[in-house]
């Protein structure tokens, strides 16, 4: 495992490996429920069953992220970012852990209200949160869990554009913090 190093410039190998796995979690999650959307029944389970374990994985891996960083703290920004750069890349790093959480915690809380767990790709199940069985605040419950997905997708962008900025526009080498193999300036 690797140690911590303060005077490093890249993320470690663990948040590299961790970031690409939550962000590929999440956009293949976000597929498969726009694949279920107006489908019923076992024809929606196929897309519905892997989309909850898969929302279990993402609550996991960022679990984990958020442990991992506790104890390895990410390496410094740039110093010649502005400071609305600084409080824009914080502020969207804290939602983004806050939503990573709070939507797939949403997921479960409402299949468990339904009265199941989630089926872990067909390895063992999750079990339902303890809360009454009560399908009216699992439609609520649902309903919000959808409407995070929103500023999600909204974080996302400026997660992406920011990168892209970084490394086009100030041309600081900024994707090699989180990219293996791409260097830094």
């Amino acid at each position: 495992m690797e140690t911590i190093n303060t005077h490093r410039d890249r993320y470690s190998a663990v948040a590299i490996v961790l970031h690409w796995l939550i962000a590929i979690a999440l956009i293949v999650n976000w597929r498969l429920a726009e694949a279920a959307e107006h489908l019923e029944g076992p024809a929606a389970a196929v897309y519905m069953n892997p989309h909850k374990a898969l929302g279990i994985t993402v609550l996991v891996l960022t679990v984990l992220r958020i442990v991992w960083r506790l104890v390895n703290p990410p390496p410094p920004m740039d110093p010649n970012y502005a400071t609305w750069e600084r409080m824009l890349a914080k502020f969207v790093h804290a939602v983004f852990y806050i939503l990573m959480i709070a939507i797939p915690v949403l997921g479960w809380l409402a299949t468990s209200s339904y009265g199941f767990g989630v089926d872990f790709f067909g390895l063992f199940q999750v079990p339902a949160l303890p809360v009454a069985n009560d399908p009216d605040a699992g439609k609520w419950v649902i309903g919000l869990h959808k409407t995070l997905w929103t500023p999600m997708m909204i974080l996302i962008g400026l997660h992406i554009l920011g990168a892209l900025k970084h490394q086009f526009f100030d041309k600081n080498g900024e994707l090699g913090r989180m990219i293996p193999g791409l260097g830094r300036r």
